[in-house]
């Protein structure tokens, strides 16, 4: 995505970061990006979301088409786990119509019920299709200090980070004995932010602060990620749209 401004008054790009993981039971796929459908026909995307966010839409950058060039079959993708239902999120699941659908029932039902400010974050096209949904509740054990975390088996957990919407989350990937990846989402926009001291871009706090449903739990949760990179060097957090964390890891 290349909004106005790009390379002046935010980053050169922003990226819709997935993250696909290979599991005995089959694959699973964190966030969905945009959908093959979403390239085919621009106007499923609201015309102010294109004309702001700038997305390129290439017909080879769904997760759908990324799966094949890696010598995948979509058809093994058995799960789906949503840090939220933002239309750049959840366009892909259209793609994967068998993937059964993880996500918050807050945020669920904040898509399905959106309060007028709510309005232009959620598509239902995306989901007309109907998924498989699987609806979880913030509850479980604590996890690196984070209370009522969800399990999806004992290698990926749904770890509550709300503010950005009314159920978003993260999702934890263990990739070692206490290694893990850990996707945080729309939590933060730019890498800085969970740096200690923080930098900031100006443009991307601004928009964050404007879009949150609760900007002070986002700024919690924000609060709570910074102390997470500083004091476990075994967790490698990123966020969906900062082109640096997707350089550093897609390689």
């Amino acid at each position: 995505m290349r909004p106005p401004g790009a390379g002046r008054l935010v980053p050169e790009s922003l990226v819709a970061h997935c993250l696909l993981v290979e599991r005995d039971s089959g694959l699973l796929l964190i966030d969905t990006g945009f959908s093959t459908a979403d390239v085919a026909d621009p106007s499923r995307l609201p015309w102010f979301f294109r004309q702001a966010m700038g997305p390129a839409l290439d017909a080879t950058e769904p997760a759908i088409a990324q799966i094949r060039a890696l010598g995948l079959d979509p058809g093994d993708v058995t799960d789906l786990a949503l840090t939220h239902l933002d239309l750049d999120h959840a366009g892909g699941l259209v793609d994967f119509p068998a993937a059964t659908v993880h996500v918050y029932a807050d945020e669920l039902h904040a898509a399905r019920h959106p309060r007028p400010q709510e309005r232009a974050r959620y598509r239902s096209v995306q989901w007309a299709h109907g998924p498989k949904w699987r609806e979880h509740r913030i509850a479980g054990e604590s996890w690196r200090g984070f209370e009522s975390v969800t399990a999806l088996g004992d290698d990926v957990l749904l770890v509550p980070l709300l503010g950005h919407t009314r159920g978003h989350c993260g999702v934890a990937v263990r990739t070692g004995d206490d290694e893990w990846l850990l996707h945080a989402g729309d939590s933060y926009f730019h890498a800085g932010e969970v740096l200690t001291p923080p930098s900031y871009n100006r443009t991307l706090s601004v928009f964050q602060s404007m879009i949150a449903a609760s900007n002070s739990q986002r700024r919690r949760n924000q609060e709570r990620l910074r102390d997470l990179v500083a004091d476990h060097p075994e967790i490698r957090v990123f966020s969906a749209h900062d082109p640096t964390e997707f350089a550093a890891l897609s390689g």
